[in-house]
């Protein structure tokens, strides 16, 4: 068999495995949408976390608050302090964890599929680009400090995460608003009705 016979079977051999990745690929896209339920609705249970729980100025403020701190360094034995102390450090570490896991579950759906869903003017969308990255920042950061220095070393950064996390689910609100149930029935509504 000559070579260029050889070479001949080898290019038709690596084009249809090419021909077959492209095509598996396109079958595994065709099967999810775009904006797939899974993407809206991890977008939602993220800023549903945000706004219900994490970002609740009573459990920033108890979280981080001195005022256990001075009471427990005040009236208990040096280990009770330091258990304390311990105990606080990893609550502030797992709530600044959560903010930016959250943080990370919306910016994910911005990337993917806000485009497409999403109703944002360009300005508001740079804007939500700026905050989500200057946010992770700040959560990395306030995490080391945790780390380091323990939950009350870095009032001003927990202050500046919260609000800068607040900016975002507003934003996030206003741009998902169409998804809340009120707002399906009327699209849903006003689509029947075009309908009919």
């Amino acid at each position: 068999m000559p070579l260029s016979m050889i070479l001949l079977v080898l290019y038709l051999l690596l084009g249809a495995a090419l021909f077959a990745s492209l095509l598996v690929m396109a079958l595994r896209r065709r099967g999810r949408a775009p904006g797939s339920a899974e993407a809206i609705a991890g977008a939602q249970q993220a800023l549903y976390t945000l706004q219900s729980s994490l970002l609740a100025p009573e459990l920033v403020e108890r979280i981080f608050s001195r005022e256990d701190l001075e009471f427990v360094a005040a009236e208990a034995p040096r280990p009770v302090h330091k258990l304390f102390l311990s105990e606080r450090k990893r609550l502030a570490l797992a709530w600044a964890h959560q903010v930016r896991a959250a943080m990370v579950r919306l910016r994910r759906f911005y990337l993917g599929k806000a485009r497409q869903y999403a109703r944002l003017d360009f300005r508001t969308e740079v804007e939500l680009a700026f905050t989500f990255t200057l946010l992770l920042f700040a959560c990395r950061a306030l995490e080391l400090l945790l780390h380091l220095r323990g939950p009350y070393a870095a009032p001003r950064i927990v202050r500046a995460t919260a609000t800068a996390a607040a900016r975002i689910c507003d934003i996030s609100e206003k741009a998902l608003a169409f998804l809340n149930p009120p707002a399906l029935a009327m699209v849903e509504g006003g689509t029947a009705g075009r309908g009919a």
